[in-house]
């Protein structure tokens, strides 16, 4: 599958800090959230690949091996809320506020 963030698959995503990752990640589940209020599955299943995605070039960044389990924890939950029958009752509003606290800390830090 073709990236969806090809600028950032360039080495340009492990530039940014870990708040900045983390709220670029709640960006897209913010869009995923409102799309699936809305009933709009094509547009929820983009934020959803680009949120995955945005994830596993977190995880790939080599600056993130002590934040591994939470950022991963992060991902296991965004696949559960939108799954037809979730384990751990983690709704996309949760994961919507979750993910907001880091775009708040990145905008403090600048």
């Amino acid at each position: 599958m073709k990236p969806q963030h090809s600028k950032l698959t360039n080495g340009e995503w492990q530039t940014l800090t870990l708040f900045e990752q983390m709220g670029n990640i709640g960006s897209e589940v913010s869009r995923l959230a409102s799309s699936k209020k809305r009933n709009d599955k094509k547009s929820a299943d983009l934020a959803l690949i680009r949120a995955l995605e945005l994830i596993d070039l977190t995880v790939a960044d080599p600056r993130r091996k002590k934040q591994l389990k939470e950022i991963l924890r992060s991902r296991e939950l965004l696949c559960d809320a939108i799954s037809t029958k979730p384990q751990y009752k983690t709704s996309l509003e949760d994961l919507n506020k979750y993910f907001t606290q880091f775009a708040l800390a990145a905008r403090l830090n600048k």
